[in-house]
């Protein structure tokens, strides 16, 4: 099934079941408030969210139409957001912008970091920045929303917790993040409020291509209406994502409503890092991985960090060409002075 958060002037929005095919949705606040109280009472409500799914295809209940635009993230708010870095490719590229060797642990144990989870921007709102100079980015991701996960689970049981799938916009401030990795303490100011689709989706919806704990799909990033990537969600991820939540639970319990995201999808060449979309290649799902890669070719980066009317869109298809999730589209916004 499908499932959204829709505004209704409250801070969580109003859960729906919107239909397979994006077009239709309908109200399930009746039974439960906001996608929060689904996921924490999950095993009791999921049957009664998929029955009213059921009925939605067959247009047995009550429907509206659905706009994606007056979605939420499904989780406009969460008890936590967490983030890996589980594509070798882009772990690789990153710290070649940085200078860096990639760590010897990284192929191991996965690379997580804690971002911030109370407030997260909407699938269609804008990117707001203050200092162009910060140099902001989009991150293209997938990312999946847990039941709760109890402390030490292996990786087995925390598969078995997934509950939603989702895409990620994981806005990253380039420039800051330099300076804040240099103290030694990890990113704060450089990874402002996140973006998440439209819509999230039960695994079983994502057919075969839910397989291993990943999404065996491509990744479709636009930059100004321009392909930008095309990076396929299930090459070259080193950790799936029940090894990623169980890293997380290895010292703590994990609350139902956490997501834990994929990190920037990346895939390798058959020659090298890989090529922009334009050059026959997938391309890439953040700007920092292109700007990298021409420095490696070029010795210097062309492309320009996202700046004021800016525009990303994220969506992933499936093998039909059907949006699966809705896409995150979203406009960079200066701040007035």
């Amino acid at each position: 099934m499908k499932l959204a958060s829709v505004r209704n002037g409250r801070r969580d929005g109003r859960l729906v079941v919107v239909s397979r095919d994006l077009t239709r949705c309908t109200d399930a606040s009746y039974l439960v408030p906001t996608l929060q109280a689904a996921l924490d009472d999950w095993r009791r409500i999921a049957p009664h969210l998929a029955a009213l799914a059921e009925s939605l295809e067959h247009g047995a209940v009550p429907s509206e139409r659905f706009h994606e635009h007056d979605a939420l993230s499904p989780l406009p708010r969460a008890y936590q957001w967490a983030d890996a870095s589980s594509f070798h490719n882009h772990v690789e590229l990153v710290n070649k912008a940085r200078g860096r060797e990639v760590p010897e642990s990284y192929r191991t144990e996965p690379m997580i970091y804690q971002g911030g989870s109370d407030a997260f921007l909407a699938p269609r709102e804008s990117i707001p920045l203050a200092d162009e100079r910060w140099g902001l980015d989009f991150e293209g991701e997938v990312a999946v929303i847990v039941d709760d996960v109890p402390l030490g689970a292996e990786a087995a049981t925390a598969r078995e917790a997934i509950r939603l799938v989702v895409l990620v916009n994981d806005v990253s401030l380039r420039y800051l993040a330099a300076g804040e990795l240099a103290k030694g303490f990890g990113f704060y100011q450089a990874k402002p409020s996140s973006a998440f689709s439209p819509v999230a989706v039960t695994p079983d919806e994502l057919g075969e291509a839910w397989n291993g704990g990943k999404v065996h799909l491509p990744l479709s990033v636009d930059l100004n209406g321009k392909p930008f990537g095309r990076a396929n969600a299930g090459v070259g991820m080193l950790f799936d994502f029940g090894e990623i939540i169980a890293h997380a639970a290895k010292t703590r319990p994990i609350c139902a409503g956490s997501i834990f995201g994929s990190g920037t999808v990346s895939n390798k060449g058959d020659d090298g890092p890989g090529k922009p979309v334009s050059d026959g290649g997938v391309g890439y799902s953040c700007i920092l991985e292109q700007r990298t890669v021409e420095k490696i070719l070029s010795g210097s980066s062309v492309t320009p960090f996202m700046t004021a009317g800016d525009m990303v869109r994220i969506e992933m298809k499936d093998e039909r060409g059907h949006s699966i999730f809705g896409a995150i589209e979203q406009t960079v916004a200066g701040l007035e002075s």
